[in-house]
């Protein structure tokens, strides 16, 4: 029996640009992923009888429909491993918020079954399985702040500037799909080239749509662009999640004790790396 812990970080889009849509309904996206000091908390018990058991389910998701399980169970079909595994998983990063927390704790999970299992395999046939499993996926496993194309699966490594970052959690949970089956979505937005990368070089194109259908996001990003000493102001993904960028943790602290009593809010780390980069193997 082994047992050990893994972190599965959250992300932001730092920006969000729909480019085009595939034939078969996908949307063209540009965006940057920035990974944060930020993460649910995964322990993993190797079983030998085959069986994939989550211990804490989530409330309001189906157990067969947790990514956490859909990960495992694909990778043991691919495999064909004999091995099965008990999942526990703490959740700290907000859900439908575009932090991406379902999507790293299924990396985190095919990462973890790789190393556990014995497996082996490569970092590019992790991605590959993990965009089955949804667009963000790949890049969890990518494991670095990446420029991203395609559906979300091209990605490119990038340098970003150290920052803190002021979270504000809208009361409210947002449907990707939804948001992108919009007719207010527009998808033509000029593809940029990177890098360079600044803070200005784009935005959210989702944003909008977003802040029409759910007026406490657009609330929560007015109060954010009201502040002093941001860098950037906008909303992760999908939403419902938006932020504001700081050079210095002190100032996004400042930031964040003055946040109205009705809103919710957090400060973190931009990361560099994914926390568990060393230890999975990259």
């Amino acid at each position: 029996m082994v047992k050990l812990t893994y972190l599965a970080p959250a992300k932001l889009n730092l920006f969000l640009h729909v480019v085009g849509r595939r034939s078969d309904g996908y949307h063209l996206l540009q965006t940057v992923y920035r990974l944060l000091d930020f993460s649910d908390q995964m322990r993993f018990t190797v079983r030998d009888d085959g069986k994939i058991k989550l211990h804490n389910p989530i409330f309001g998701v189906p157990t067969d429909k947790n990514l956490c399980i859909r990960a495992a169970q694909l990778l043991q079909q691919e495999s064909g491993v004999s091995l099965g595994v008990e999942i526990f998983l703490e959740k700290c990063i907000p859900m439908g918020g575009g932090l991406g927390g379902g999507s790293s704790d299924a990396a985190t999970t095919l990462l973890a079954l790789n190393h556990l299992w014995n497996l082996n395999w490569s970092r590019a046939r992790l991605m590959k399985l993990g965009l089955s499993l949804g667009a963000d996926v790949p890049v969890f496993i990518f494991g670095e702040n990446a420029f991203a194309e395609g559906i979300g699966e091209k990605l490119k490594p990038i340098t970003l500037l150290p920052a803190w970052y002021l979270i504000l959690v809208p009361p409210v949970q947002v449907p990707t799909a939804e948001i992108f089956a919009s007719k207010e979505l527009t998808r033509n937005t000029i593809p940029v080239k990177i890098p360079p990368f600044s803070a200005g070089l784009g935005n959210n194109d989702l944003e909008l749509v977003v802040c029409l259908a759910y007026p406490e996001v657009a609330r929560h990003l007015e109060w954010l662009r009201r502040l002093d000493s941001t860098t950037m102001v906008a909303m992760t993904g999908s939403g419902a999640c938006v932020f504001a960028e700081f050079v210095t943790e002190s100032a996004a602290r400042m930031a964040l004790a003055s946040v109205p009593i009705d809103m919710s809010g957090l400060v973190v780390q931009g990361l560099d790396r994914h926390p568990m980069q060393e230890f999975a193997r990259w």
